[in-house]
């Protein structure tokens, strides 16, 4: 599987040998130590270290379902009449598709996909940057693009990318797709990314958007065994990162006096514009999710809410 799609998730192959996850840990980590494939937080890829990037086609198939959780909260963000830049990747285009039937919006973005998703819906401007097609990932990339941004301002700039990190932020494997991102994140005044469980605590080569830069996180509820990805999301809120969670964000596994986040309206925000350090000044992380809480015992994770409240 991972031949042939070049990545895949750990619940995917459970479920696809009908065995348990912990089963399915326990085999790729043997496949590991034989170098037929690297493992990744929740998943597992060809081998090839931080330079190698799996094509669209490979990427579309990894946490497919997260991705469309992911992009249906993302869209509730997203209101009437707004100014957006939406970058390249498999989630982001799963954002364009719920996009479609929000009224009066205007959607720049360097997709080809995105664009695609978008091309038929009423009401909806999209605006395409100039730059060189990278086939790989059906993206305008090079100075082209980068130019065409320039004197831009939207209110949001939606991103995902190859990585997640709390010390580096959002990171991707390929130079000029980081050079655009970096771009796209200078137009906006709020910078959401999108990313997935797997994508936690991967660092890849090129920085894209540095963790002080980003406004809110939307990701999806990390398994219980993945000690990792949790510890990443803690840290993250720790350095100021909005969390919104889907399918942690309400009902099952939502912990008491944990407020998701509301749907068709602005978010709170207290963050500076792209550029310039956040300063906490005894403001504390807003965690929207309690799935970072969910390997607690309930008296921990009354108490962690009771000081995420108070902080």
């Amino acid at each position: 599987m991972v031949r042939a799609n070049g990545a895949v998730s750990l619940r995917e192959l459970a479920r696809v040998v009908q065995t348990s996850e912990v089963t399915v840990r326990r085999d790729v980590r043997a496949l590991e130590a034989e170098g037929l494939l690297d493992r990744r937080h929740g998943g597992a890829v060809l081998p090839g270290g931080f330079t190698r990037e799996s094509g669209f086609p490979q990427k579309s198939h990894l946490a497919s379902a997260e991705k469309t959780a992911i992009a249906d909260l993302a869209a509730g963000l997203v209101e009437e009449g707004e100014a957006i830049v939406v970058g390249a990747g498999t989630t982001t285009q799963e954002l364009a598709r719920r996009l479609a039937r929000v009224p009066g919006l205007t959607v720049v973005t360097n997709s080809l996909l995105v664009a695609q998703a978008l091309a038929h819906a009423n009401r909806v401007e999209v605006v395409m940057t100039g730059g060189t097609l990278r086939g790989s990932n059906y993206a305008l990339v090079g100075s082209g693009a980068e130019q065409s941004l320039q004197g831009l301002r939207v209110s949001r700039a939606f991103l995902s990318g190859s990585g997640l990190t709390a010390e580096r932020g959002l990171s991707t494997s390929n130079m000029l797709s980081a050079s655009v991102d970096r771009a796209l994140v200078q137009a906006a005044a709020e910078v959401v990314v999108l990313a997935d469980h797997t994508k936690l605590g991967t660092d890849t080569m090129f920085q894209t958007v540095p963790t002080d830069v980003i406004t809110r996180l939307v990701t999806d509820e990390p398994p219980a065994h993945d000690d990792r990805a949790a510890t990443e999301l803690q840290a993250l809120a720790d350095q100021g990162v909005q969390i919104a969670v889907a399918g942690g964000a309400a009902g099952p596994g939502q912990a008491p006096g944990v407020d998701p986040v509301p749907t068709g309206r602005q978010p709170r925000r207290d963050v500076p514009l792209p550029g310039q350090r956040r300063g906490h000044g005894g403001q504390g992380p807003q965690l929207r999710s309690a799935a970072v809480l969910n390997d607690q015992q309930p008296g921990e994770r009354s108490a962690r809410v009771a000081d995420l409240r108070r902080r």
